[in-house]
């Protein structure tokens, strides 16, 4: 098993932040990949959905309060981007390339994920299989992120465990430093 601990950093503001720490966990076990995320914080400041009765895959999770995780076989130049809304709803794209050929991933029919709520801190888990996308012995890189919308008109903030360019772009492929 290969198991690593996490904690992103919000990409530089204009403005100052609220006072938010993003840590988490990111495990592999053949081909099950487990990965846990905790905001911890003032939560009145996010603006974080109610969880829905029927989680479903949506598309443009990203525009909202948003966990993400990326995916890529090591020396290949395709990928895999996770979104995971803490209301619920999910999606899986994969792309041949940076930012290239983009269609949703149809291995996923479902992304059944938790989501726990506490007064200061937002708990979000997922275990997957990946083995309809991966080899249990391929070597991946894995990216870590979060999109981070805040209330009142606040604007969006972008975390990632590194920002290696200018503006925030979650998918170069030098941001995906972790290895499993």
């Amino acid at each position: 098993m290969n198991s690593q601990r996490f904690s992103l950093e919000p990409f530089p503001p204009a403005c100052p932040l609220p006072s938010l720490k993003i840590t988490g966990h990111l495990a592999r076990c053949a081909g099950t990949l487990s990965i846990s995320y905790e905001l911890q914080g003032n939560l009145a400041e996010v603006a974080i959905y109610t969880i829905a009765e029927a989680p479903a895959r949506k598309h443009g999770l990203w525009e909202e309060t948003c966990f993400e995780f990326f995916l890529a076989v090591k020396d290949a130049p395709g990928y895999w981007e996770f979104n995971l809304s803490p209301g619920g709803h999910w999606n899986v794209y994969g792309f041949q390339a940076y930012r290239q050929g983009m269609r949703e991933e149809t291995a996923f029919t479902s992304l059944p994920f938790r989501v726990q709520r506490r007064p200061d801190s937002l708990l979000l888990s997922l275990e997957v299989d990946v083995e309809s996308i991966v080899r249990a012995d391929q070597t991946l890189e894995a990216g870590i992120t979060a999109v981070i919308k805040l209330r009142d008109g606040g604007g969006a903030t972008y975390w990632a465990l590194t920002h290696p360019g200018s503006i925030p772009d979650f998918h170069r492929r030098d941001g995906f430093i972790m290895e499993l």
